[in-house]
């Protein structure tokens, strides 16, 4: 059974790579980039290896606390992991949960991430390198911590998922997960703080005490057995084991019973609510243009896949006050509007995709490209408008620099048009799977994981490029304190965000024209 499951999963990614040469290319960058960081880690652990034991210990520690926790939180707050081998596709086939989930513990190591994490793991064990006779008892641990997040991980997303699938729940948890973010760094800020700062002996202090912490939970246990055979701690050994293995059978009990309630319970529909009318269709001209703009409309508001994209706006200004360690006055403060400008200019550079067989019907009534561009660009553009304008003035308003509101608003206004008409000939090139309508947002189709970052890095520095003379205004207008430089940013950032726009959506319309026929088939061919 495990080699039957594990097979497929190999072959589907290998037909993902058959499928198109730029999912190829974008596997292959996501790989060496992950490849290199993990490797910059292990050299790292290493490194501390040869130094001083404990501190070894305790960063091993933290770190595999962090990457079980990353494990844990992460397929629930951004779509989820790889959900090629869903569950619920092997309904047909009486597979018994408990089997079922052996097999796909194993083929959760097989990509990317599940590489990373054999890596890592393995490579925890460097940090023992100065006593080999410690180095077994680490691979045991390490592996061990490599079950705890793949079981959990496995367990958390298919427990959750039903609960997670409604949009206002998503929303708040990840408000709720950011809000932990912003304390657990206030909290990491207050502990280095103070008389050592964030000198080295306060990092080391502060590390060893989260690992202290750590290492009684099942986030860090598994990491410190190597540690605990080493002080010849044999009682806290055992109760670190009890707890990895009590970890290992609740998830691992916990995910039998949600595999076997997935595949007997029919795959919950995207939630809706009571429409009276025809909606946006009743509000809107009754031409093309007006009605794909409703239908957008419809989308942003009704559709739990576009909930990211909103749920993200409001909190961008908190992460830019973790980035400044909560000082509300600090310059950067001043990108609230232009990152929310640029997110909200991205959010329709894959519109084509998320319409999935819906789209069939702009290629089936000739629906033109210039209509489809503008139809799904300017609902974004009503909907972020204002919302850019208050970011705008609200972070003049916290910095005190209301001499560079002009210059604000005119490189959050740039970025605003700049981003959108590079979405609008983006999501005419290329295209990369999501969740299908009425699917759960949590499941990534095979693929779309590397071919969307692939997308994305193309389209940002695109928009990089094209907006970098409004940011180097900015920027000029930030040093030298020139009110006259803030209007010639706030005129040229109109000037270019306007010019993109049109220019965006003529050259994406003619690309969508030439190519709407091919769209459909890439769009359909999305399982």
């Amino acid at each position: 059974m495990v080699a039957d499951v594990l097979r497929l999963r190999l072959t589907l990614l290998v037909n993902g790579f058959r499928r198109s040469a730029w999912q190829t290319v974008g596997f292959l960058v996501a790989a060496v980039y992950v490849l290199v960081l993990v490797g910059l880690a292990v050299a790292g652990t290493a490194a501390l290896g040869v130094g001083e034991p404990a501190t070894a210990r305790d960063a091993v520690v933290v770190g595999g606390a962090l990457l079980v926790v990353g494990w844990w939180l992460l397929p629930l707050l951004f779509f989820g992991q790889d959900q090629t081998l869903d569950p619920q596709h092997f309904v047909l086939f009486g597979i018994p949960a408990r089997r079922l989930a052996t097999a796909l513990v194993v083929a959760a190591f097989v990509g990317v991430g599940g590489t990373a994490l054999v890596l890592l793991s393995a490579g925890s064990s460097l940090a023992w390198v100065r006593s080999p006779a410690l180095v077994p008892v680490a691979l045991v641990g390490g592996a061990l911590g490599a079950l705890v997040c793949v079981v959990g991980s496995r367990a958390l997303t298919a427990g959750l998922a039903p609960v997670l699938e409604g949009r206002r729940v998503r929303e708040l948890t990840s408000v709720a997960a950011l809000v932990v973010a912003v304390v657990a760094w206030f909290a990491f800020v207050r502990l280095t703080s103070g008389d050592v700062g964030l000198s080295p002996q306060g990092l080391r202090d502060g590390a060893a005490s989260v690992a202290h912490v750590a290492a009684w939970t099942p986030l860090g246990a598994p990491w410190a057995l190597a540690g605990d055979v080493a002080d010849r701690a044999w009682a806290a050994l055992l109760v670190r084991l009890t707890i990895t293995g009590a970890t290992l059978a609740l998830c691992g009990w916990w995910w039998s019973r949600a595999l076997a309630a997935a595949m007997v319970t029919p795959a919950r529909s995207v939630e809706g609510s009571r429409q009276e009318g025809l909606g946006w269709f009743g509000r809107l001209p009754a031409s093309p243009t007006g009605a794909v703009a409703a239908r957008t409309a419809t989308y942003w508001l009704r559709d739990p896949r576009y909930a990211g994209s909103l749920a993200i706006v409001p909190l961008m200004p908190v992460v830019l006050v973790v980035v400044s360690g909560g000082d509300l006055h600090a310059p950067v403060l001043l990108l609230a509007a232009p990152l929310v400008a640029v997110l909200f200019g991205y959010s329709v550079s894959n519109d084509l995709a998320y319409d999935h067989t819906a789209f069939a019907l702009h290629v089936a009534v000739g629906v033109s490209g210039r209509a489809d561009r503008w139809g799904r660009c300017l609902p974004a553009l009503v909907l972020s408008l204002p919302v850019v304008l208050v970011f705008a003035v609200a972070s003049v308003a916290l910095t005190g620099r209301w001499d560079l509101l002009p210059a604000v608003l005119g490189l959050a206004l740039g970025s605003l048009g700049v981003a959108l008409g590079v979405s609008g000939v983006v999501s005419a090139l290329y295209l990369y799977p999501v969740p299908k309508p009425g699917e759960s947002p949590f499941k990534q189709p095979q693929g779309s994981v590397t071919a969307s970052l692939v997308g994305q890095s193309i389209a940002m520095l695109a928009v990089f490029v094209l907006g970098l003379p409004t940011l180097v205004l900015a920027v000029l207008t930030l040093a030298l304190g020139n009110d006259v430089l803030g209007w010639a940013t706030l005129a040229v950032g109109l000037a270019v965000g306007g010019v993109a726009l049109v220019l965006g959506m003529r050259r994406g319309g003619a690309i969508y024209d030439r190519r709407a026929p091919e769209l459909l088939q890439q769009v359909l061919s999305y399982r």
